[in-house]
């Protein structure tokens, strides 16, 4: 979760740093965007294994038997 932090930061700075250099605020507006990309994916990694320890831990469903014809 500190990556996701890291890169939310870098991807404000970006964006606060495009505001100011008109000729570079499309490269940093790009940045930006590929910050945020990477924090989505961090993101979702971390929820991915978090769901994964719960899926594992979780009890096994009873399993259903079928009478036997007498």
């Amino acid at each position: 979760m500190e990556n996701v932090r890291r890169y939310r930061a870098l991807a404000s700075l970006c964006r606060q740093q495009a505001a100011y250099r008109p000729l570079q605020t499309w490269e940093l507006l790009g940045q930006a965007e590929h910050f945020e990309h990477l924090a989505e994916i961090e993101l979702k990694a971390h929820f991915d294994a978090c769901n994964a320890k719960a899926e594992d831990e979780a009890p096994a469903a009873p399993k259903w038997e079928t009478p036997a014809a007498a």
